[in-house]
């Protein structure tokens, strides 16, 4: 293939595909934050692969290690038998993550993906308890297997199903009832009530923020108050950090500023560092209690996303990246706050933070056609919210000062054009 020819896909590929309608080029290179079409326009990449890149495109460091390991043949499948980069992974990832974070977790490998991770974690917890349900939040995300559906908020992804969707509850996330504050007593109400019809369950599954679901970030003493809910009634607390994770929010893990410590964290996407496929479901020791094999996959043990998930995880050694995400977080918060007042009639409120920051908007269609005006002049963003009313940004946290001022002076330019086009700039 050797045109920018969408005929081939829309020939062949199922209708099922989605991320090609949004961004409709043919991508062939990427190098750190920027991606090139068959034509060599360049882009830059306010998207990240959904969270899978933290680090970018072809980090060069573990492209090195990559091909090194490649060369010398090694193992590339080995469901979950030992191997060396396996090993290595394991200890680098106790010694530079959970100890200096003072996190005891065994590490599971339940499948490649950011769902395989959920479902260990849902049967694991039911398992451990011998409870059925589980408490999820409104507009949470976790996944398209009919488990993590299950306490996935988005009725167009439920519907997906095709089944009836049990043994969940939902309830309301922080700040879902609008500044009330009555969420925490809401919950405990319904919990300790017995008239309420919700049975004490196996856990509480939750993201810090929600990325699919509006960049909605819960407040610090919410989820402290989650996790004293958790305690007093023996309910296991189950973060969802698959896209949340990893750095995104300025921390290795996003539930850290909480200073709360869940029994089980899923991870994935960039957690393998070069977008190869791997999943981490981290379980404390007391509740390591699958027999062998109760839970498998051919691909759980994804030799050469250890050895980049390993290389990138020198990026944590010290706190120099954290310092980084950190002070650039406050600079796209500025950015996205003075948008919003500069152009009142967008209906705008910030949502998220760290590096999944937006704009959600109460003008129908609005996010949609910010991101295609910002990719026709070169730069991949996505929307995010239950009715994609969030345009949301997600550089990889490693981009550098020129890379997010180009990204932002494209952003802007897209926001005033749509903001012209829908007669909202103020006179």
């Amino acid at each position: 293939m050797n045109e920018n020819n969408l005929d081939i896909f829309d020939k062949h590929e199922s209708e099922v595909r989605s991320y090609v309608r949004g961004f409709p080029t043919v991508f062939h290179q990427a190098k750190g934050y920027k991606l090139w079409d068959m034509d060599e326009k360049e882009y830059i990449d306010f998207f990240s692969g959904a969270g899978a890149l933290n680090y970018g495109h072809n980090d060069e460091n573990m492209k090195q290690k990559l091909l090194e390991y490649i060369q010398e043949d090694g193992i590339a499948h080995s469901l979950d038998m030992a191997s060396k980069t396996k090993g290595e992974f394991l200890e680098k990832f106790h010694e530079v993550i959970l100890e200096p974070r003072d996190l005891n977790y065994k590490v599971m490998f339940p499948g490649p993906t950011g769902t395989n991770s959920v479902e260990s974690a849902l049967k694991l917890a039911r398992k451990v308890t011998g409870r059925t349900n589980v408490i999820s939040f409104t507009n949470g995300f976790h996944g398209m297997t009919i488990g993590a559906l299950s306490v996935t908020g988005n009725a167009f992804k439920r519907n997906g199903a095709g089944i009836p969707l049990h043994h969940s509850f939902t309830m309301p996330f922080d700040n879902y009832m609008e500044n009330t504050g009555q969420e925490i007593a809401y919950i405990e109400r319904l919990l300790d009530d017995n008239g309420s019809g919700v049975e004490l369950p196996a856990a509480i599954i939750l993201e810090t923020v929600q990325g699919e679901g509006g960049l909605n970030a819960a407040r610090m003493e919410w989820l402290q108050s989650i996790e004293r809910i958790c305690r007093e009634r023996n309910i296991l607390l189950i973060i969802d950090d698959v896209q949340a994770g990893v750095g995104r929010t300025g921390t290795f893990f996003s539930f850290e500023p909480a200073g709360i410590k869940p029994d089980i964290v899923c991870l994935s996407k960039s957690i393998g560092g070069y977008g190869l496929p791997l999943a981490l479901t981290l379980i404390h020791p007391d509740y390591d209690k699958f027999e062998p094999g109760e839970h498998n996959g051919t691909f759980r043990g994804n030799n050469m996303a250890f050895v980049t998930g390993t290389e990138a995880l020198n990026y944590w050694k010290d706190d120099q990246l954290e310092k980084s995400i950190q002070e650039k977080s406050d600079r796209i918060y500025t950015f996205l706050t003075d948008m919003i007042e500069k152009y009142p009639k967008l209906k705008g409120t910030h949502r998220g933070r760290g590096f999944m920051q937006g704009i959600a908007s109460d003008v129908d269609g609005l996010a949609d056609k910010v991101t295609e005006k910002c990719f026709e002049h070169g730069l991949i963003m996505e929307t995010a919210g239950s009715d994609d009313e969030v345009f949301k940004l997600f550089p990889p946290i490693t981009i550098d000062d020129e890379g997010l001022n180009k990204g932002l002076a494209i952003l802007e330019k897209a926001i005033e054009e749509t903001a012209e086009e829908k007669n909202l700039v103020t006179s």
